[in-house]
């Protein structure tokens, strides 16, 4: 069925738009968001003849010369046709109708509107009124029943409902839809046609269900894969045989109801919504209407199948993609069809050409041929991007040929998907003339764009930061972002202008307190973020430019994509962009981690970003600890897991929490500690708007384990979120950051709570190798309480196999003594609660000339002493003056004869031994003895190896033996405390060293228990 695309003309203002033919065809008669209805003798009249029907008129009805208009002061109002004289008010609502239309032989008018209700009005006598009501959303459109028995409506409800006109009853209602509030933010108008013989026609999405009056089945559906938005408005031929939808991103179709085939494809010149539709009555042309106000015409349509029984052969579909085929493309150009422009996506840019195969293929769909077996695959289309913004795109048409030919293959393979846009994490469409660009942790930016002004509001959360500002937009600025330090903005290049990047740097100390930079010609920005101390933005030419926060130009480097968007944070940026073409509706983006500071390094290095199935990027950012972190369409929200190698996991999905498939989350902002996930609720929209004054909401974070409603499943999500969460802190004191040390030991002990009940609860249920997987997850200290809890519940096995597993422990716990030996004199083996090395304290920095087997002294700033060891002034202070004035009696002490020594000596060195020392100081003559001219640390080395070649038994023996010659200290150090206050230093050396040395074990074992100091005994 090829037909003619007649130009576009203009028709109403901007605005929504309807068109009808009158009952012989003569006319076409439209009416639009200006008040006025106009009526055409053809495309080609350049004046036609109009009525002014009110301020806006949302929909017509043409029957019988009575012409019905719903318009903007709640009425439905009937007018002569051709005349254009007022024939009275038909019905009024509470608010505007949105839809009118006539029954078959025009007797009654059924109109829907914005207050729920539907109204059925005989025209000749408007008090005879019907009132249907059951709908709890506006009313979207509403369609009478051949036989005028029945009238469909959808509404913003989301169902489709078939009444009974007579009774005023619901017959059935089918929940088809999206919810939205209104019909302003409804995905499609979803215009219900009913066929003049049997079938009731919905738009669902990208499809068309077909109902069957009486038995109400849903006997088949209509589709075309060509199709990716959905369908807003469908139309009847007046035969019944041909049904037009007119779809959301301009495409045309027409289907034949019998082959269930799409006959037609044609697109709108410039991609905007077909808001309007109808069949001329003799079924050659199809009249429609934009959501611009522009009407346009199909002609030549024929209503019978017979001239499109054949098609012209076409290449092997390996030829489809070869770069010398595009003759495949123009065969079938003739001057009356619209010219295939240059076929480049999106705004012509020029990175977006590698979505573009050689022969001409564009974006969303490309060159799709009917399927095979069909009799009517008589056109070979050109689809058009949906994003596109000004391609006039045409449709060319390969005309049909005499003779039928079998078929050669076509491509069935996948198709490519429209690459999404950069965009601004936190921002709202730049369409809109009010609209927040940026939300984050620091503040608001909002534009307003409308017929008064062009500005920008900036706010700050917190106004110690700076004051608001309001800024006068001349130059147009689409981007910005804001931080502790800078609003940073920029704007697209005009033909006289070039892209511009401007700092507004409030926080400098000196007078100037703006820059702005000019980008070179042909080069727009598309993404921007800020850091601390730094600005970065990314362009069109695949490029990204880094600057100062004070405007010096820093490092410049080349993007493998084009940008999608970028995040900063202290030191770290982020960037997404597209690294290939995705297919199948999936997106294929690539991320890169890059850090500045001292050693500037890239973390992640063009990695693929995981995304769910057929969904894109919606936001990306930073956690405020500085973590990665991202959200895609399904409302999944990801986290970079540092200790996993850099991989990304899943830790909340928004959507659980939506009450409605229309309703989303808006992200703002991603905490770790506490954990909560900061995001506004939008009802029947993906975003919010700016007034009035969104509300932010806070979701939790659940890992998405197997059968977390189950005790062991909560536990193991509670688990490794905890572990997750508190990645941060190893990274942050690994960059040089102060870290909240209180914080990390509580979460560590909230771990080694957790682990121990799950260790519980494996051995309730008989799991004893489970038991032992949880345990080789714990501390030294957590695994004490397990042997206890084991032996307690008499799992002898268990027991034993966990204190062999305490010995390792133990074990790994002192090598890390002699590694750290060679860059510390001492040597150490005080458990490390953080990958970052407390500073030593004390004479523990001073250096020595023979190194000695001791352990170090307390640090008065250690990561757990704080809520170990309160000790008191005066002890602290009398331990730092003796450290200082006898250093030579701390060198000079023999480890393997202790003699009754000063107080500073027992205050320093006393401390439980382990069982590896005890067997060193047996069996240090040995070693010295078969190696007579090693040094310290070798000796410890040498005795390290033999040790480990002893037995598990002998091993535990030692180690025993070592706990046993200090197993009353606890209590004597709770009596020592709650006695003695301060507590002198001079008292007498057994006490002394009695206190220090509980103090020390204190320290090496887990604060959380007071069982801590009990170890598993054979016997």
């Amino acid at each position: 069925m090829p037909c003619e695309r007649k130009p576009m003309r203009y028709g109403h203002s901007e605005g929504h738009t309807e068109v009808c033919f009158d009952d012989q065809g003569k006319f076409i008669v439209t009416c639009g968001n200006d008040g006025d209805v106009r009526i055409w003798e053809g495309l080609d009249d350049d004046d036609p003849k109009f009525i002014t029907v009110g301020e806006k008129a949302y929909s017509l009805a043409l029957k019988n010369g009575k012409l019905v208009t719903a318009s903007s002061n709640n009425t439905v109002q009937i007018h002569t046709f051709p005349d254009g004289d007022p024939d009275g008010i038909l019905t009024r609502f509470t608010t505007n109708a949105t839809h009118v239309t006539f029954n078959s032989s025009g007797s009654k008018v059924g109109a829907g509107s914005s207050d729920f209700m539907i109204k059925v009005v005989e025209v000749s006598d408007s008090s005879q009124q019907k009132t249907l009501r059951g709908h709890e959303a506006p009313v979207l459109s509403v369609t009478f029943d051949p036989k005028d028995d029945f009238l469909a409506s959808s509404s913003c409800d989301g169902s489709v409902v078939v009444w009974n006109i007579e009774e005023q009853t619901q017959v059935i209602s089918w929940p088809l839809l999206q919810k939205t509030n209104d019909v302003s933010n409804a995905k499609s108008l979803c215009r219900l046609a009913w066929q003049p013989k049997t079938f009731l026609a919905v738009p669902v999405d990208t499809k068309v269900h077909l109902y069957e009056r009486g038995s109400w089945d849903h006997v088949s559906s209509l589709s075309d894969d060509l199709l990716t938005q959905p369908i807003n408005v469908l139309a009847w031929s007046q035969c019944g045989q041909f049904l037009a939808a007119g779809s959301v991103g301009g495409s045309l179709t027409v289907w034949d109801v019998n082959s269930k085939l799409c006959v037609e494809r044609q697109k709108h010149e410039k991609g905007f919504t077909v808001c309007g539709l109808a069949w001329h009555p003799s079924g050659s042309q199809i009249a429609y209407t934009d959501t611009e106000g522009c009407l346009g015409l199909l002609d030549g349509l024929s209503t019978s199948t017979s001239d499109a029984s054949t098609t012209k052969p076409v290449k092997d579909y390996d030829d489809l993609f070869d770069d010398d085929d595009d003759g495949l493309m123009d065969e079938g150009l003739s001057d009356n069809n619209s010219p295939v422009k240059k076929p480049v996506a999106g705004d012509d840019d020029d990175d977006d050409d590698f979505l573009m195969p050689a022969t001409g293929r564009v974006r969303n769909r490309g060159a799709i041929l009917d399927d095979e077996n069909s009799l009517d695959t008589g056109s070979l289309k050109l689809g058009q991007d949906k994003f596109g913004d000004d391609d006039d795109t045409g449709s060319a048409v390969v005309p049909a040929a005499a003779p039928l030919v079998p078929l050669r293959p076509v491509y069935e393979g996948p198709l490519p998907t429209p690459p999404q846009k950069a965009f601004q994490p936190g921002s709202t469409p730049a369409h809109l003339t009010h609209r927040f660009m940026m939300w984050n942790s620091v503040g608001i930016v909002r534009g307003y764009n409308d017929e008064q002004d062009n500005a920008i509001d900036v706010e700050f959360h917190d106004t110690a930061v700076h004051h608001a500002m309001h800024l006068t937009n001349s130059l147009g600025h689409t981007m910005a972002d804001i931080s502790q330090e800078a609003v940073l903005l920029a704007c697209p290049s005009t033909d006289e202008l070039a892209s511009k990047l401007q700092c507004l740097h409030f926080s400098s100390w000196d007078t100037n307190k703006e820059w702005m930079v000019d980008l070179p010609k042909d080069e727009d920005a598309r993404a921007l973020c800020l850091g601390q101390g730094w600005a970065a933005v990314a362009t069109s030419t695949l490029i990204l430019r880094l600057f100062s926060i004070g405007g010096v130009q820093r490092e410049i480097f080349s993007l493998p994509g084009p940008v999608v968007c970028m995040a900063g944070h202290g030191e770290q940026l982020l960037v997404v962009y597209h690294r290939a073409t995705g297919f199948d509706g999936e997106q294929a983006l690539g991320v890169q981690l890059l850090q500045f500071g001292q050693r500037k390094r890239q973390l992640i290095n063009g990695e693929p970003l995981p995304l769910s199935h057929k969904s894109y990027l919606s936001w990306l950012g930073f956690t405020a600890e500085g973590t990665p972190c991202y959200v895609d369409s399904d409302g999944v929200v990801r986290m970079l897991n540092r200790s996993l190698g850099n991989t990304w996991t899943p830790v909340c999905n928004t959507r659980e929490t939506c009450k409605s498939k229309s309703d989303h989350y808006w992200v703002v902002g991603v905490h770790e500690n506490p954990q909560q996930l900061r995001c506004i609720p939008c009802k029947g929209s993906r975003y919010p708007p700016t007034l009035p004054r969104p509300a932010v909401a806070i979701l939790p974070f659940k890992l998405p384990l197997c059968q977390t409603t189950t005790e062991k499943g909560q536990m193991e999500e509670q688990f490794w979120r905890s572990v997750l969460f508190h990645n941060h802190y190893s990274f942050l004191s690994s960059s040089g950051y102060e870290i909240d040390e209180e914080g990390q030991s509580r979460s560590q002990k909230e771990q080694q709570e957790l682990l121990m009940k799950m260790f519980a609860l494996s051995c309730k249920l008989d799991r004893e190798f489970r038991s032992m997987e949880l345990a080789e997850m714990m501390t030294h200290n957590a695994v004490t309480l397990a042997i206890r809890y084991a032996s307690r519940s008499r799992r002898m096995a268990l027991a034993q196999r966990l204190s062999e597993l305490a010995l390792e422990k133990a074990n790994q716990i002192q090598e890390e003594g002699p590694g750290e030996q060679e860059e510390e004199p001492q040597y150490c083996s005080i458990r490390r609660t953080s990958g970052k090395s407390a500073p030593l304290g004390g004479s523990a920095g001073k250096p020595n000339k023979s190194p000695v087997l001791k352990p170090l002294a307390p640090r008065p700033k250690s990561k757990t002493q704080s809520t170990l060891l309160q000790m008191t002034g005066t002890k602290a202070a009398n331990r730092k003056t003796q450290e200082d004035t006898d250093p030579v009696a701390v060198q000079q002490k023999q480890p393997e004869v202790p003699p009754p020594a000063s107080p500073a000596d027992n205050t320093e060195n006393k401390r439980p031994k382990t069982g590896f020392q005890l067997w060193l100081e047996e069996n240090r003559k040995n070693i010295t003895a078969d190696h007579p001219d090693l040094e310290e640390t070798d000796v410890i080395k040498e005795a390290m190896g033999r040790f480990r070649t002893l037995s598990a038994e002998e091993r535990l023996s030692w180690t025993e033996r070592a706990k046993g010659q200090t197993g009353d200290a606890a209590d004597l150090k709770k009596r020592k405390r709650t006695d003695g206050g301060g507590g002198d230093v001079e008292n007498e050396n057994g006490q002394a060293e009695t206190d220090e040395n509980s103090a020390k074990k204190k320290k090496s074992l887990d604060a959380s228990s007071k069982l801590s100091a009990f170890a598993f005994n054979k016997s």
